[in-house]
């Protein structure tokens, strides 16, 4: 599977600076309608995602609803950097299919980690029918 095909690139992929503060995240993920959003260091490395779940969890835990009073708290305090790993630009048919199985989209980074964009469950399904089209073409 070729990931730079698939992949959306991070020019048109929705992300989050782990210095933004969490009503700039709530402001990105309310705008795009994500659950889970991309986050990124400032040399743009890719350092994990944030969900619907980890603002919730944030203003329960703090008891502060006011939309103003979430900029004194910074994205850095509530990003999950164990949830969505990311896999490298060369990664294997195998690992993209098993990665989109666990989750709606794999972030991809270069060698260095920073991040790329994003490969999508549609986007991976889509080649894979693409490449099994193919092969029945050819059969016949």
């Amino acid at each position: 599977m070729n990931i730079p095909k698939i992949l959306t690139p991070k020019a048109m992929t929705a992300y989050l600076s782990a210095e933004d503060t969490v009503r700039q995240g709530l402001e990105v993920m309310k705008r795009h309608g994500y659950t889970a959003i991309p986050v990124l260091d400032d040399h743009g490395a890719y350092i994990g995602c944030i969900t619907e779940g980890d603002f919730l969890w944030h203003i329960l835990d703090t008891g502060v609803t006011s939309f103003k009073s979430q900029e004194r708290y910074r994205i850095r305090d509530l990003v999950r950097r164990d949830f969505c790993p990311p896999l490298g630009i060369t990664a294997g048919e195998d690992e993209v299919v098993e990665a989109v199985m666990r989750q709606n989209f794999v972030p991809i980074v270069d060698d260095r980690g920073c991040f790329c964009g994003i490969v999508t469950r549609r986007s991976v399904i889509g080649a894979l029918a693409l490449a099994v089209s193919h092969q029945t073409e050819k059969a016949v």
